[in-house]
């Protein structure tokens, strides 16, 4: 199964990634975030950075309910998330192959296009888009 090492593997091997500093990790590219460390935020006490789970950048409603109706063992939200297209994955119970698609999928719909245009990404094809 995957943990944060996997994460920032992952994302940090996608073109113009970057990590930005944090408690846990936080991946943007093009200062859009597609994937970070879960802020467990509970009533009445501290934020608490969780790096076994990941929070990923999922597009649309639809694919969150997809992605949270089809693996509710998978994946989870929360209140704070509510209207966001933001789904937990808990690292545990992922595959790093599973997690590869997924923080993949994550990236495409945060890169801009025009980074897609620039010599780099000739040697990237697992993060070419469709």
């Amino acid at each position: 199964m995957a943990d944060a090492a996997d994460v920032r593997r992952l994302a940090l091997a996608l073109p113009h990634a970057v990590e930005i500093d944090s408690d846990g990790f936080d991946f943007r590219v093009a200062d859009q975030g597609f994937v970070w460390s879960y802020p467990e935020r509970r009533p009445g006490k501290p934020r608490v950075i969780r790096t076994d789970i990941a929070v990923l950048y999922v597009g649309d409603e639809a694919e969150k309910q997809a992605l949270l109706l089809g693996e509710p063992s998978l994946f989870f939200t929360t209140p704070a998330y509510h209207g966001l297209p933001l789904v937990m994955v808990r690292l545990a119970a992922v595959t790093v192959e599973r997690l590869d698609e997924l923080i993949t999928d994550a990236w495409r719909m945060r890169v801009p296009d025009r980074l897609l245009a620039g010599p780099e990404e000739g040697s990237a094809d697992r993060a070419a888009r469709p």
